[in-house]
């Protein structure tokens, strides 16, 4: 993270100026930087009686009064500029965690580094800016001493899958006399991608004609048997064959012949009818609307998006997947399902699943969708590709192609949102075909 670029720190150019006009953006950088200020409770009796004795001075001339009043004033000069110095030369970092995904809490960490030479910050609140919303989560740091960084976690959660762009930071403090809470934001641009939600799901009977490909003619740990080979240090002693080994007074070992890897290919239809975006769009604001005259609390759309995940069903393929561990009900809202939209975001999230299972059991996958394709490979790496893929994938029309189609040797499943209808284009020789409700 670059250091905020309203507070020079030491060693940079901007502490040394050269020109009038440098010097005098500096100097107003550092006397009068953006600040919110706000009144709490306290602070607005405060203000109320230093007006009021403020006024019963000027009316009656008691010089005690007039004491009185200098001594309020002072406390809020003083409660100005503590809270200032507080807020002064902070270095706001933030750590996401290396997956996210949609409908699940994560912890987002939170570093304050005070880079002062002298002074503690005290009482410091930092909120993340998500596309300029503050997010109603807080860190609150007590005390960051100088030349020193404290850290802590608050938990989050995004019903939507895509990418979720920080903007930055707003920190802020009531220090030292909690009369007001003075704030200011600082730019600190990050990108988080948020993947779809994966289900527990079985893996499909076979259907391919020739799932996994040929058999390669050379030895290996799995597969038909290949031959017998003396004992060597390291193999398996259970592929020790007894039999010859008594026969013939030494050791020997099976060998199997290698069987390729095993190939599956996830196709996801992403179309949607023309105007289905729009219709979705309209539907959201209905459903807010509505919720403000309930006075029910809905999450913010731009930080946290009605949901697009959640339980999906698969026609054919309920009852074969174990319960899916249920959604955070703080990230949850009710579920449409007559919009076309939250039926792809649900499809995307099957996707994900199969995709998962089938990796899970070493099979080599490929992800297949209109104008983007994951090529086929395996192993965890696999994984993070496919599910960075479907969580920047956009939903497009039938105009637009498969990038592949279903191979014979190849499992081939495919997912599509049921209410999208009869789509141009969709492959019809897929092994497994899931409309998903």
């Amino acid at each position: 993270m670059t250091p905020d670029p309203l507070l020079p720190t030491p060693g940079s150019a901007a502490l040394a100026p050269r020109s009038g006009s440098g010097l005098l953006r500096w100097l107003r950088a550092w006397t009068r930087p953006p600040r919110r200020l706000r009144f709490t409770r306290e602070g607005r009796y405060f203000v109320a009686i230093s007006v009021g004795i403020g006024l019963a001075a000027i009316n009656t001339g008691n010089n005690l009064l007039y004491l009185l009043l200098g001594w309020l004033l002072s406390v809020i000069i003083a409660s100005g500029v503590l809270s200032e110095l507080s807020l002064r030369h902070l270095r706001i970092r933030r750590r996401p965690p290396p997956r996210i995904f949609a409908g699940q809490p994560f912890l987002m960490e939170i570093s304050v580094e005070n880079i002062k030479r002298s002074l503690a910050s005290y009482s410091i609140e930092v909120e993340d800016l998500v596309t300029g919303v503050v997010l109603d989560k807080k860190c609150y740091f007590l005390k960051v001493p100088s030349g020193k960084t404290q850290r802590t976690s608050y938990r989050h959660g995004f019903a939507r899958r895509g990418l979720y762009r920080f903007t930055g930071f707003r920190i802020g403090t009531k220090f030292p006399f909690a009369l007001f809470r003075k704030s200011r934001d600082i730019e600190d641009p990050t990108t988080v991608v948020v993947y779809p939600r994966v289900y527990p799901i079985a893996v499909l009977a076979p259907r391919a004609r020739h799932v996994g490909g040929e058999v390669a003619r050379q030895p290996g740990r799995r597969g038909e048997f290949f031959g017998l080979r003396e004992y060597r240090e390291g193999d398996d002693r259970r592929d020790i064959h007894w039999p010859s080994t008594a026969r013939g007074g030494r050791p020997l070992v099976r060998e199997y012949e290698e069987e390729s890897q095993k190939q599956a290919a996830v196709f996801l239809d992403n179309a949607l009818p023309p105007g289905a975006m729009e219709a979705s769009e309209k539907r959201r604001r209905e459903r807010e609307r509505q919720a403000k005259k309930q006075n029910k609390d809905e999450p913010n759309p731009d930080v946290a998006a009605p949901p697009l995940s959640g339980e999906y069903q698969v026609e054919g393929l309920l009852g074969r997947a174990p319960t899916a561990p249920p959604m955070d009900p703080e990230f949850e809202p009710p579920i449409d399902r007559d919009d076309p939209v939250e039926a792809m975001e649900r499809a995307i999230s099957a996707a994900a699943s199969m995709a998962a299972a089938y990796l899970s059991r070493g099979y080599a996958v490929e992800l297949v969708a209109r104008g983007r394709r994951v090529p086929m490979a395996a192993g965890p790496p696999q994984l993070t590709r496919i599910l960075d893929a479907l969580a920047r994938l956009s939903t497009t029309t039938d105009d637009t192609a498969f990038t592949a189609l279903p191979a014979a040797r190849i499992e081939s499943i495919l997912f599509y949102p049921k209410l999208a209808g009869d789509q141009r284009g969709r492959p019809g020789d897929a092994a497994h075909v899931f409309p998903v409700d």
